[in-house]
């Protein structure tokens, strides 16, 4: 029997590297392949698609390199996806980063700025006297309520992932959020429809909890 292969997706915007070996730790009789070559990546038998930075650049490079294409064909073709950070923002319709950025529009929502939103500002003027002001990029350590998903398999609801960014997912139906967290307000951590389950927080940072979502990943049939 075949060892599985999972495909990281290489378009130059992502923690390649450190998704990778978290992969590899929780895998380690698997092939992980880190690449943007399309046929290598249709062959895998599980897909993650990572990102780090502005929107405008990845999704400029996503296109140049054909890389929407590559996942919508990993998404037609059933197989597991995992999309992390901005490989989630990504599959949204729109983001307001950058003055406005078309994204995938694989799900239906935007991608908002924290600083954009009222009731982000208000929380941060309550939290001022304290002094304790919610600082953007967000970037810490957080608690996220679940919703009922294979990947949550052996990790305790309201367990704490590693989250860096400014920019949050609001999404137009919620019934496809995974998960939840807080941060000024109440905003989307995880999105799970059907073969695709993508995390704004980063697993491969999240020591132990982030290690069993990906041991629980390499082991999903991309069925909720």
């Amino acid at each position: 029997m075949s060892k599985q292969h999972i495909a990281v997706i290489d378009y130059g915007m992502g923690n390649l590297h450190s998704v990778a070996s978290a992969l590899s730790k929780v895998a380690p009789e698997a092939k992980i392949s880190i690449t943007g070559e399309k046929h290598i990546i249709e062959d895998a038998d599980r897909v993650v698609f990572p990102g780090v930075g502005a929107i405008r650049d990845c999704m400029a490079e996503i296109r140049r390199l054909d890389v929407d294409k590559t996942v919508d064909s990993v998404i037609r073709a059933n197989k597991p996806l995992l999309a992390i950070c901005v490989g989630m923002q990504s599959l949204m319709r729109w983001s307001e980063e950058n003055k406005g950025v078309d994204c995938l529009d694989v799900f239906p929502g935007q991608v908002k700025f924290f600083s954009s939103n009222p009731e982000f500002l208000k929380a941060n003027d309550e939290a001022a006297p304290s002094g304790e002001r919610l600082k953007v990029p967000h970037m810490g350590w957080n608690t996220v309520k679940q919703v009922a998903h294979p990947l949550w398999q052996g990790i305790e609801d309201n367990s704490r992932f590693y989250f860096v960014h400014s920019y949050y997912v609001n999404l137009e139906q919620s019934e496809l959020m995974a998960g939840s967290t807080h941060f000024g307000i109440e905003f989307t951590a995880a999105i799970a429809r059907e073969n695709i389950f993508a995390v704004q927080f980063h697993p491969e940072k999240s020591h132990a909890n982030g290690l069993q979502l990906l041991r629980n990943f390499v082991q999903w049939n991309g069925v909720q």
